[in-house]
């Protein structure tokens, strides 16, 4: 996708992602996928960072929720911060799809699921699902 569509296709200039990554690899993933939607980018390394900023900022408009983190794991931090903020979607990404684990990832209140390796339209388009407007 040349940069022109990529960029009108995915402007999120007013909308505010929380990532929510312990890896360094994955953050620099995320950072090139979303640098140029125009979106503000927060992040957190683990589960209980996430539930603070959300907390504080009042206004996150997607959060990309890792599930296994340390201090609190995503599922954890997603139950959370649904309870307070049901409003908010929660996306969550995990290399971890074992039998079982996409039922008990949305039963703890996540509105979608990616499976890593994330694929880079894969994630535009499911972020895009829930910030078009």
């Amino acid at each position: 996708m040349n940069q022109v569509s990529y960029t009108q296709k995915y402007n999120w200039k007013d909308k505010r992602i929380l990532i929510v990554e312990d890896e360094e690899i994955n953050n620099m993933f995320f950072d090139a996928a979303l640098s140029r939607t125009e979106s503000e980018l927060l992040w957190a390394k683990n589960g209980k960072e996430a539930v603070d900023i959300v907390d504080l900022t009042q206004d996150v408009d997607v959060i990309l929720m890792d599930i296994r983190l340390p201090i609190m794991d995503g599922c954890e931090a997603t139950r959370r911060i649904k309870k307070r903020h049901s409003e908010i979607p929660i996306i969550a990404q995990t290399a971890y799809a074992l039998e079982g684990d996409r039922e008990r990832i949305l039963d703890a209140g996540c509105d979608d699921y990616l499976a890593k390796p994330i694929r880079f339209e894969e994630l535009l388009a499911t972020i895009d699902k829930y910030l078009a407007d």
